[in-house]
């Protein structure tokens, strides 16, 4: 079982060198992601783009070309996001990632704990510094459409998360994934890309606590902030045992070195 495999980790580890490292590695790739993702939202918002182009998109990121243009941004940013941090913490670039890998007993609490502080962290400065770079304009926080309750946009995170951390299982964690591994950026990013087409017209299709919590921060909107939290660490969860459970075999489960994941 899963909850067997959990570990708590030493308080040292606040202190080593290699979780350090690996934090700070989240921070970067989670600026460089959440920089691309919400920017791409803040391109098709409203008022920043000129007449001409405005027009021609329709004046909006919930249009199609805005909702195509994120499921890019965030696919593409997704990929190099996770690969450039692969080798260093794993590259998980999200917290219902990392409580996944948590309950799988990937990660010790204590090294989640600092990934969860790097990923915030860098999502709030990333949101931050495109607020500035474009002269101010609004970082928009995650919101339900109007015909969408909170239990219905609940509902979809768990589902689209579920995906993503099922994805990551796959590719990423599993020990028999042999050439596979190689595909998981990638794989990774096209989920997410594919999700944001299928949700993000509901509520955003965030999938991610911290590209949530920075524009919250930076626009001080917490409205339902809650359904992006609670959905994306229900459906990690989920993930996470189904997957240890059904399809990674308990005399070939190890203790993996977060670097293999």
């Amino acid at each position: 079982m899963p909850i067997s495999q959990i570990a708590l980790g030493s308080p040292a580890e606040f202190g080593q060198r290699d979780a350090l490292k690996a934090a700070l590695a989240e921070f970067i790739s989670v600026l460089i992601f959440v920089f691309a993702g919400e920017g791409s939202g803040v391109a098709f918002s409203k008022g920043a783009l000129t007449d001409t182009f405005t027009k021609l998109t329709d004046d909006g990121s919930t249009t199609p070309a805005g909702l195509v243009a994120a499921a890019l941004a965030h696919g593409f940013g997704l990929f190099v996001a996770v690969s450039i941090g692969a080798n260093i913490s794993g590259g998980h670039v999200n917290p219902a990632v990392t409580f996944g890998a948590f309950l799988g007993g990937h990660i010790t609490f204590i090294r989640g704990i600092l990934y969860w502080i790097a990923q915030l962290l860098g999502s709030v400065v990333a949101c931050g510094l495109l607020k500035f770079a474009t002269g101010g304009l609004a970082t928009p926080a995650f919101s339900l459409s109007s015909d969408v309750t909170v239990w219905n946009a609940l509902v979809l995170e768990i589902v689209m998360t579920f995906g993503l951390v099922y994805t990551v299982y796959a590719t990423a964690v599993d020990p028999k994934k042999g050439n596979i591994g190689i595909l998981a950026p990638i794989a990774i990013g096209l989920i997410v890309g594919a999700n944001i087409l299928a949700g993000g017209a509901f509520d955003g299709a965030s999938m991610n606590p911290a590209v949530s919590f920075g524009p919250a921060v930076i626009e001080w909107s917490w409205d339902d902030h809650w359904v992006y939290w609670a959905g994306p660490l229900i459906g990690s969860a989920i993930a996470a045992v189904v997957y240890e459970i059904f399809f990674i075999s308990p005399n070939t489960h190890e203790q993996l070195p977060v670097t293999d994941f």
